[in-house]
């Protein structure tokens, strides 16, 4: 994801928001098919919860948009501190709708990561950017699409859910990029195809983490993207990186290695 960030503020700058979306979709398509076809190919990619993955896609697609434009309005390290607000929105409504239990170390854990998150966007301290809304708005986005996911690993193997996101995905960008449409010059190309990659993999990974783990443990994780995504903005964009993003880092390890250490997953125990 990290990766995928830089690529994809790379090829913003000359691409719109639209193509790089709808590229990402059909080359992580072709990527993806070598799985899907030691899967059982594209017969073995039928599913019985069609609408609900029309929905979360649907969300995704909005949210990754809004995350997009985002990059090329603020600077790293804001985009990704104000994505790791999902873990609130997931933990929310993964209680509400699928059951997960919010317990102690997790609920101080997704505490810590937000006043870390706080302390280094520090917002109402100088002008409000709507950069910070869009991608405020993308973070709750994002959040309804992990649910909706987690919810679609009790019936679906994970092949099947990123198939059908490449394939909703494409049908859903396909006519706003077509509108937007410019040739990628040589030089953006790369990016494209990084953006495509990770885009793609790093989908298929978290998707695989849901098997394993509550939404609740895996998200928080993910705040790690934001030291390092300031560092990457630091050391790439020249951004800088100032007391309060390594102070708010601080506290978002915290909170990520107190997650980590607070015992076996339930699953994880009965497979013993």
């Amino acid at each position: 994801m990290l990766l995928m960030l830089v690529a994809g503020r790379e090829a913003a700058r000359e691409l719109s928001v639209f193509q790089i979306t709808e590229l990402r979709s059909l080359i992580g398509f072709c990527m993806f098919y070598p799985l899907v076809r030691a899967h059982g190919g594209f017969r073995a990619m039928a599913t019985m919860r069609l609408p609900q993955h029309l929905g979360r896609n649907a969300v995704h697609y909005g949210a990754q948009y809004l995350w997009f434009l985002a990059l090329t309005l603020i600077p790293v390290a804001q985009v990704v501190s104000i994505e790791s607000t999902m873990p609130i929105w997931t933990a929310i409504l993964a209680a509400l709708f699928l059951g997960e239990r919010i317990t102690v170390r997790k609920s101080l854990a997704i505490v810590l990561g937000v006043i870390g998150v706080v302390i280094i966007v520090r917002p109402g301290v100088g002008e409000s950017n709507v950069g910070q809304l869009i991608m405020l708005i993308a973070a709750v986005g994002f959040g309804i699409s992990i649910v909706l996911m987690k919810s679609l690993t009790r019936t679906d193997p994970v092949v099947v859910i990123i198939f059908w996101m490449l394939v909703i995905q494409s049908a859903i960008g396909f006519g706003p990029a077509l509108y937007t449409w410019t040739w990628p010059s040589a030089h953006v190309w790369p990016w494209v195809v990084v953006v495509a990659f990770c885009g793609t993999f790093s989908h298929y990974c978290m998707t695989n983490a849901m098997r394993y783990a509550d939404a609740t443990i895996v998200v928080p994780m993910d705040f790690l993207r934001v030291p390092l995504s300031a560092a990457v903005g630091w050391l790439v964009y020249a951004e800088r990186l100032d007391l309060y993003t390594i102070i708010g880092a601080a506290i978002i390890l915290a909170g990520n290695m107190l997650n980590l250490t607070s015992g076996t997953p339930a699953r994880a125990k009965a497979a013993a």
